[in-house]
């Protein structure tokens, strides 16, 4: 692909051309020989520790969220032990920008499969890049939250491990939509911040990429804890399953947790109901979202769809 020059407006009405910029060319589908290069390796364990880091810090203040609100917690602890949805909220965002910032340089900072699916179908990352990230984020994912259980025992069963599921009241078409969209403002607001033509435009944007996709996660849980405890990272959802019920994640661990619901005067039927097979929630919802937004970002902002057809039209 050629260059294309960036017209921008000066502050006095005039014009000035920014820098040329440069598409990357597409990753190739199926790389052979990426599988023999270091820098794959380097990159796929920066994924693991990054997700496990991810999901050490937020499951645990999740966990400290609960205790808090405990009607049975003593003073002390309940004084102590959380900060609230906003901090939830907080620490998810700001991990994703911690971390995204330290890794950006040698993975591409995903640490999250949503993202790498929605990066690989607009050929950012190739199929062999791509599987072993999402493989690499999962294990991640569900050492970070084993860490959380090793160390916070007494509550983590208690508390249900901190895994996501669908809240009562709301059926599963909702919470879906919620995770579909929740994932499309990540989705597309990672391609915004790393998009070639800005940052030829915007020398500082590499610099602060990590902050708007923080930020999104932020917002994000803001909008969806309410609703599914907000997934939006299969991973995450993953590892809290597996480590609350290493049995079986997607089915038998949410009647265990509503055992726990019980404790907080919950109907056992009702909630059985409302939460029982809603797992497959936070894989379905993130993937279309990312699908969603990779297709919108690629084929209505950048016009790819176009420059496929006057290319096609050229060479007729």
């Amino acid at each position: 692909m050629g260059k294309d020059d960036v017209i921008e407006s000066g502050a006095g009405g005039g014009e000035f051309a920014a820098k040329d910029y440069t598409d990357p060319p597409p990753a190739p589908l199926i790389d052979a020989a990426e599988l023999g290069s270091w820098s794959l390796y380097r990159a796929v364990i920066a994924e693991f520790i990054a997700t496990l880091l991810f999901l050490y810090i937020t499951v645990a203040t999740v966990i400290g969220y609960k205790h808090q609100t405990d009607a049975s917690a003593s003073g002390a602890d309940a004084a102590c032990g959380g900060v609230g949805v906003l901090g939830i909220a907080w620490a998810f965002g700001g991990m994703i920008f911690v971390l995204v910032y330290c890794t950006a340089g040698i993975s591409g900072g995903h640490i999250n499969p949503a993202v790498t699916f929605g990066l690989f179908l607009a050929r950012k990352v190739s199929l062999v890049r791509a599987l072993l990230y999402i493989v690499a984020q999962c294990l991640g994912a569900i050492c970070g939250v084993g860490l959380v259980k090793a160390f916070q025992s007494a509550y983590f069963d208690r508390y249900g491990g901190g895994a996501n599921s669908l809240a009562s009241g709301y059926s599963r078409g909702t919470g879906l939509g919620a995770e579909i969209i929740g994932t499309f403002v990540l989705v597309y607001t990672v391609f915004s911040a790393t998009d070639p033509k800005r940052n030829a435009r915007d020398s500082h944007v590499p610099v602060l990429a990590p902050l708007p996709i923080g930020f999104a996660v932020f917002m994000v849980h803001l909008a969806t804890i309410p609703v599914t405890g907000t997934g939006i990272n299969p991973a995450r959802s993953l590892g809290a399953a597996v480590i609350y019920n290493k049995d079986k994640p997607w089915d038998d661990h949410v009647r265990k947790r509503m055992r726990v619901l019980t404790i907080y005067d919950c109907d056992y039927d009702d909630a059985i109901s409302s939460f029982n097979l809603s797992q497959w929630i936070f894989w379905v919802g993130p993937l279309v979202g990312a699908a969603i937004a990779a297709f919108y970002h690629q084929y209505i902002l950048r016009a790819g769809a176009i420059k496929a057809l006057g290319s096609f039209r050229s060479n007729a």
